[in-house]
C-alpha cells in the first residue's frame, strides 16, 4: 500500500485480489459461511448470526468479536447489504446509513477458476480508530495509513486462507 494522506473522513479503501484454482459456487461456501472466518482472520476471535438468521442474505446481522492488540477487544454488528449468491457478499459495521466500515468479497469466474476479491471501506462513521485520531489528530493520517496497511495484510492473509479451503 503506497501513501495516500487520506484523512478518516476520505472514506479509505483497500482491496485485494487472488485467483482461485475452484468454481465460484465452491469459493462462495467458504466465503458464505461467516462461521468460518475467525480462522482465517488475524483479528476476528468468533462470529454468530442474530435474529435466528442461518447464513447470509441481505438484512441478517451478525455479531463479531475482534482483538488487536494496540486496540484491545471489541464487538460490533454487522448488516448484510449485499448478497448475490456465488457473486457478492457485503456487509456493513454497525449503522447500515453511515457504517463505520463496509466489508466486500466479489467472486467472478475466470480462468477455469475464480477471482476473488476482498475490498473495505474505512467509515464515514466512528470506529475504534477514531478515539485515536481524538487523541492525536495531528497523527491521522498516519494513524489511517498504517491501519489501512494492516487491513490490506490481513486482508491478504484471508484470502490465502479461503484460496486453500477452496482448493482443498
Amino acid at each position: 500500500m503506497e501513501w495516500t494522506g487520506a484523512c478518516y473522513a476520505d472514506t479509505p479503501t483497500t482491496e485485494v485480489r487472488v485467483w482461485i484454482d475452484a468454481s465460484p459456487d465452491t469459493v462462495w461456501a467458504v466465503v458464505s459461511d461467516i462461521e468460518l472466518m475467525p480462522g482465517m482472520s488475524e483479528e476476528l476471535r468468533s462470529v454468530e448470526w442474530l435474529d435466528g438468521a442461518a447464513g447470509p442474505a441481505v438484512g441478517a446481522r451478525f455479531v463479531g468479536r475482534s482483538e488487536h492488540e494496540a486496540l484491545g477487544a471489541w464487538e460490533t454488528t454487522s448488516h448484510v447489504i449485499e448478497c448475490e449468491a456465488g457473486s457478492v457478499l457485503a456487509w456493513a459495521v454497525e449503522d447500515p446509513a453511515r457504517p463505520s466500515a463496509v466489508w466486500r468479497f466479489r467472486l467472478r469466474p475466470r480462468d477455469g477458476g475464480t477471482e476473488l476479491s476482498q475490498w473495505m471501506q474505512l467509515g464515514p462513521g466512528r470506529s475504534g480508530l477514531s478515539g485515536a485520531i481524538d487523541r492525536m489528530p495531528e497523527k491521522e493520517q498516519k494513524i489511517v495509513f498504517v491501519r489501512m496497511r494492516e487491513f490490506e495484510r490481513a486482508m491478504t492473509h484471508t484470502l490465502a486462507q479461503i484460496k486453500q479451503r477452496a482448493e482443498a
